[in-house]
This record gives C-alpha cells, structure tokens and sequence, in this order.
C-alpha cells in the first residue's frame, strides 16, 4: 500500500512562490508516474502536471511556464514548483500515484491520493 502525504501549501499573495511536497511511502515509487491535480473553490478537480518513471513531464495549459515539477527517487517526494501565482491558482492540491510508469492528465488514471493541501492566492 502506498501513502501520498501533501505539504507546503498556505496563503500567498498574488505573483509569488509555493513550493509543495508530496512524501510517498511504500516501494517501488521510482517505478511508478506520479502527478498532481486541483480543486478550485466549486469546480471540478483538474490536472496540474506528472511526471512519468524517466522523469518525463507533462502540465496543464493554464501552468506552463509557472509550474514546475520534479521528483527526488531517493526521498520518495514529489515537489511542484509554483512561481507566479495567480488567483485562479487556489484550490486544493493533491498528489496522486499511478502504479505505472507513464504518466497521463486523467485523475481516472491514477490509484493512490492524497489529502490534499489548500493553496489560496490573494489578489
């Protein structure tokens, strides 16, 4: 069994910076594409970015150029980077793990989740 633990989130005014981290425990992490999704106030949960095993990366339209996500094998963490943030940034931010290696923009797609970690940007 897999566990995603989601942190760094917080409130940040608008064109700032957020970092989170997404800690996995269990094996085979390495193996397996990991990506995060949001959930804007009233919305639908959407895709952010993944990253596949061999560190191939893909990211939503409304994020490229913004975000940035990266994994570190050897911690099991997921980090996503977030520069220039905007108010339509905010919701809350899961991290979800396939147990496969390529990487996909549907939430469907994806067997483990987080709990989630509240991003609210002021405007």
């Amino acid at each position: 069994q897999v566990q995603l633990v989601e942190s760094g989130g917080g409130l940040v005014q608008a064109g700032g910076s957020l970092r989170l981290s997404c800690a996995a425990s269990g094996r085979a992490f390495s193996s397996n594409a990991m990506g995060w999704f949001r959930q804007p106030p009233g919305k639908e949960r959407e895709f952010v970015a993944a990253i596949s095993s061999v560190a191939s990366t893909i990211y939503a339209d409304s994020v490229k150029g913004r975000f940035t996500i990266s994994r570190d094998n050897a911690k099991n963490t997921v980090l996503l980077q977030m520069n220039s943030l905007k108010a339509e940034d905010t919701g809350v931010y899961y991290c979800a793990g396939r147990r496969f290696p390529s990487s996909t923009v549907y939430s469907r797609d994806y067997y483990y989740w987080g709990q989630g970690t509240q991003v609210t940007v002021s405007s």
